[in-house]
């Protein structure tokens, strides 16, 4: 099922923001498109779609070696490129997982063990994972709707 954005009046899939996409940042990206071929937004979209892929890979790797500083410094930068374009569940892991990375547990504001703070990360990827799934489905979609395919999709 498909609901109505506001800006163009075109239909936006289901599930409705805010668990997938923060409408007010994604809404504040759409005004930067010169014309209705969004050029400008889904270059972003297809960009953090490329981003995400290779980071939540590094963060992998990252979690193998239990790299805490590196997981800290990816989830930090995952988080930044995920606010930016409104993808909350992403954003909201990174988050967590750049804090953890640094021993830190920002919900209860104490200081974490290497192992406290690995057994924190673990479950969390996943839950990023399926929160960037989510959203590129929903924001490929948004943009399919409107006649935006993927730059792979252009050259088939």
């Amino acid at each position: 099922p498909l609901q109505s954005c506001s800006q163009t009046h075109a239909p936006c899939p289901r599930p409705h923001p805010p668990e997938i996409i923060d409408m007010e940042t994604f809404e504040q990206i759409l005004e930067l498109d010169e014309d209705d071929t969004h050029d400008f937004s889904s270059g972003m979209a297809w960009q953090y779609f490329s981003q995400a892929q290779v980071t939540f890979k590094e963060m992998d790797e990252a979690l193998e070696k239990t790299d805490l500083t590196q997981l800290s410094h990816l989830g930090h930068f995952l988080k930044g490129s995920s606010a930016a374009l409104g993808v909350n569940k992403v954003r909201t892991v990174c988050e967590k997982i750049q804090h953890y990375g640094l021993l830190w547990d920002d919900d209860t504001h104490k200081d974490l063990s290497r192992q406290e703070a690995l057994d924190k990360i673990t479950p969390l990827l996943p839950v990023g994972k399926k929160g960037y799934a989510e959203a590129e489905t929903w924001l490929k979609s948004w943009f399919k709707v409107r006649g935006v395919n993927s730059p792979t999709e252009d050259d088939e």
